[in-house]
């Protein structure tokens, strides 16, 4: 049996089924690997035709879904329908973007699938259905321990070309952040990241560069305290543990070109921090990869642009790269999986 991607639905009332749509229609072209979306087909094939776009539909199951790649777009059929139009986002439609994540995780835990590609959703639209988690991260988390009684540490991390930075908080306001920033929290988060990056990146020994919160890493405790007393003791525990992590550092000397190249991966210590300079310098390509999970799961770097939804003017790119990302590392998971530990060490 020949794994594919597991592509999910996302909010049925943003881009995300859409930039799928269009892909597909260019597979081709963009030399895309093989996947399948686990959607209500009726909704794509409305979507399709409202956006003009000539993508038949073939209902198929995991196993044979790289067979039918090449002349349909392959669905997983739900048997929840979505109804939401493009723009017009309804509860009616959450329970069937949730069970999409369901079935897709459930078909990379079995082995069905060889990585998870997550579409946009809208929070917003899910907590009025019931959805009591954070966030997509957070879920796909709940979700592997559920399916196999292993708790996971996910951290998000933006992935492009450029860059690649990790924000040690994420969603939280940001008169929080030196409440809930931990030296733990740090330490474990950099772990996750560096045995990441050596397992499916490949980068033998990976290069931390940890940020400070404050300006200019607290100006020796003149500009805050925290870097001296929460993130550099976190640091310190990286180097111990083997880890090639430095900091913290002044934030914003961190991402020019000069300084991006000593570096793997840049640790942040809040959301904004992280994502304005990848957004700055990869906009249009960034990809956002789940680290910490027992599987592989990237996602575009970016929203469910109900403005523009149905009128096929989305950009593509970010679902190209995320698609692109998770067969490189699914490949990479499995290389690492048929070679003996010994010949790992």
């Amino acid at each position: 049996m020949s794994r594919v991607l597991a592509l999910t639905l996302g909010e049925p009332a943003g881009i995300g089924p859409d930039i799928t749509l269009a892909i597909w229609a260019r597979r081709h072209d963009l030399d895309l690997p093989a996947f399948y979306v686990v959607a209500d087909p009726q909704f794509l094939s409305r979507r399709a035709k409202r956006l003009s776009l000539d993508v038949p539909i073939e209902v198929v199951t995991p196993a044979n879904a790289a067979a039918a790649f090449g002349r349909a777009l392959p669905v997983v059929a739900l048997g929840l329908p979505a109804t939401a139009e493009p723009g017009a986002p309804d509860t009616a439609s959450a329970p069937a973007a949730i069970a999409s994540i369901d079935r897709a995780v459930a078909d990379v835990i079995g082995g069905s699938a060889a990585a998870v590609v997550t579409n946009p959703v809208a929070k917003s639209v899910l907590y009025k259905s019931g959805f009591t988690d954070p966030g997509h991260t957070e879920y796909l988390a709940r979700l592997s321990f559920e399916q196999t009684g292993n708790p996971a540490w996910p951290v998000m991390m933006l992935w492009s070309p450029e860059v690649a930075v990790v924000p040690v908080t994420i969603h939280v306001p940001f008169k929080e952040v030196p409440q809930r920033l931990t030296r733990d929290l740090i330490f474990e988060t950099g772990r996750v990241v560096a045995r990441d990056l050596i397992d499916r990146f490949g980068i033998a020994r990976p290069r931390l560069a940890v940020a400070g919160l404050n300006p200019h890493a607290g100006e020796d405790g003149t500009l805050g305290k925290e870097d001296s007393l929460v993130v550099l003791p976190a640091i310190e525990r990286l180097v111990a543990d083997g880890i090639d992590a430095r900091g913290p550092l002044a934030a914003d000397s961190m991402f020019h070109e000069a300084a991006r190249k000593t570096y793997d991966a840049a640790l942040c210590m809040y959301h904004d921090q992280a994502l304005i300079p990848i957004k700055t310098l990869a906009f249009d390509h960034a990809v956002n990869v789940t680290l910490g999970l027992p599987f592989v799961r990237t996602s575009p770097d970016h929203g469910t642009a109900f403005d523009i939804a149905g009128t096929g003017k989305a950009d593509p790119s970010s679902l190209i790269a995320a698609l692109k990302l998770a067969a490189r590392l699914a490949a990479a998971d499995q290389g690492r999986q048929r070679t003996p530990a010994a010949a790992r060490a």
